[in-house]
C-alpha cells in the first residue's frame, strides 16, 4: 500500500515548510511520503533552518526550494499550510482529502544579531516540532484501532 502524500506549503519554501518536512519525515516517515513547496519559492533553503534542524538530528541540507505547482499532477492526500499567504494561494490538489493550516512566524524575517535570529529559528523549530510530532502521533494512534 502506498503511503499517503503530505505536502507542506509556505510562501518562500526556504524555512518553515522545510523544517516541518524534515520533522514530519523524522516523526512519521514510515507513515507518510512528505514534501514541501512554496507559492513563491525563494530558490534556496535558509542556512539557519538547516542548522536549527541539524541541532536536533534532522538533516535537510539536501532539500531544494520548489514551487507548489510542481505537485499539481500528483495525488496529494493532505495539504498543510504553515503561513497565511500560502493558505490563501493554495490550490486544490488532485486526491486531496484533508487540508490544515498551522501558521508560524517566518524566522527569516527576524531581526537582531545572528545569535538572536538563530534563537528565533530555534523557537519556530520547536513550535513546528511540537505540532508535527503530535500530528504524526495522532495519525499513528488512529491507524492502530
Amino acid at each position: 500500500m502506498n503511503k499517503p502524500r503530505v505536502l507542506i506549503l509556505c510562501t518562500g519554501n526556504s524555512c518553515r515548510s522545510h523544517m516541518a518536512e524534515g520533522i514530519l519525515r523524522a516523526a512519521g516517515g514510515d507513515l507518510f511520503e512528505v514534501h514541501s513547496a512554496g507559492s513563491n519559492p525563494a530558490g534556496y533553503v535558509h542556512p539557519m533552518a538547516i542548522e536549527a534542524l541539524k541541532e536536533i538530528g534532522v538533516d535537510i541540507s539536501s532539500h531544494d526550494s520548489k514551487h507548489m505547482d510542481t505537485f499539481l499532477d500528483r495525488d496529494i492526500n493532505t495539504v498543510i499550510t504553515v503561513c497565511g499567504n500560502a493558505d490563501q494561494a493554495c490550490p486544490t490538489f488532485p486526491g486531496q482529502a484533508e487540508r490544515y493550516h498551522w501558521g508560524f512566524f517566518d524566522p527569516a524575517k527576524a531581526t537582531g544579531t545572528d545569535k538572536e535570529v538563530m534563537n528565533c529559528f530555534r523557537e519556530i523549530r520547536d513550535q513546528i516540532k511540537l505540532v508535527f510530532e503530535a500530528y504524526a502521533s495522532g495519525y499513528r494512534a488512529g491507524r492502530s484501532d
